[in-house]
């Protein structure tokens, strides 16, 4: 992520002349580094899901090269927001205490071991799915890391995030069966139930989420966490869960139930990537100053609070 010493100054006059004890939204992060994010979770939920699935042959090497590029465009989306992308190397120097450098170790490990397994190489599709859910972690602990945006703070997010990161990848996976691959096993109905099980704990997760911000985030970042909950609950966990029982309930013939699989599966990932981008970009409001204890004039005291005698200011 981009620091402010490589770019310059994040603020501008307007933003310079709110800065203070009310709540500003963040500048330092943009849509770049919410395409991280976005293509990060969606990314190591479909390699996770595919090495679940059981496919075979080349409908399992393609669903794991499309895993591995939303994972590398997300990275290459943030590092073109970098002041100066060639020290972005620099952030693999502290693993001690940077989840941004965590993050980006367990990319330099994702990567061939996600190749491996497209290629076949036995055992490798299991160790690219603990990586690729390593690589999530490590992504909504450096989110959490912000401890002065109240929205990232929360502690609910990081099982959000995790949630989240498996719904869009499973619903990239039931997309992935209904096109037209060359596939060698039908596909897992248990798989089904998982996707199903995902999409509805991050519509809970989320409500558990926001049921805590109340009071404490801006009422700004409220807002537009509500407009993209609103979405993520009709269009990413109500239709998907509806088409996903119609299928199971339905006389619907094989092509039919792949399909209406594929849109259940695209409505619950487009879903998650809106409600991460505004996460990122439009609900990350500081919590402004935060003074506990504060000088009174003209007394020895010192208090959060204004004096009760007019005189003693």
């Amino acid at each position: 992520m981009k620091q402010s010493s490589t770019r310059g100054p994040t603020h501008s006059a307007k933003e310079a002349y709110n800065f203070g004890p009310n709540p500003w939204q963040q500048t330092s992060w943009d849509g770049r580094a919410a395409g991280n994010f976005i293509g990060g979770g969606a990314g190591g939920g479909l390699i996770v899901f595919s090495a679940l699935s059981g496919v075979q042959g080349m409908a399992l090497t393609l669903m794991l090269l499309a895993g591995l590029a939303l994972v590398g465009g997300g990275l290459l989306s943030v590092w073109f927001e970098i002041g100066r992308p060639l020290r972005a190397l620099n952030v693999i120097f502290n693993p001690r205490t940077s989840w941004m450098s965590r993050e980006s170790l367990v990319a330099f490990a994702l990567f061939p071991a996600g190749l491996a397994a497209a290629v076949g190489l036995p055992g490798a599709a299991a160790l690219a799915a603990l990586l690729a859910c390593l690589f999530v972690y490590c992504q909504a602990r450096l989110v959490l890391a912000a401890k002065g945006i109240p929205a990232w703070r929360e502690p609910a997010l990081l099982p959000l995030l995790l949630i989240t990161a498996g719904a869009e990848g499973g619903g990239l996976f039931l997309l992935a069966r209904a096109l037209p691959l060359p596939q060698t096993q039908p596909g897992v109905h248990w798989l089904w139930a998982l996707f199903m099980a995902l999409v509805l704990a991050r519509a809970l997760l989320w409500l558990v989420w926001r049921t805590r911000l109340a009071g404490v985030a801006a009422p700004r970042a409220l807002a537009a966490i509500d407009r993209a909950g609103a979405l993520l609950l009709m269009l990413g966990s109500l239709l998907p869960l509806a088409l996903v029982v119609l299928v199971v309930n339905g006389p619907s013939g094989v092509a039919a139930t792949a399909w209406l699989l594929g849109a259940a599966g695209l409505a619950a990932a487009l879903a998650g990537a809106w409600f991460k981008f505004t996460l990122i970009t439009r609900a990350a409001f500081n919590q402004g100053f935060a003074l506990k204890r504060l000088p009174v004039r003209g007394t020895a005291h010192v208090s959060g609070t204004a004096p009760s005698d007019p005189k003693g200011v």
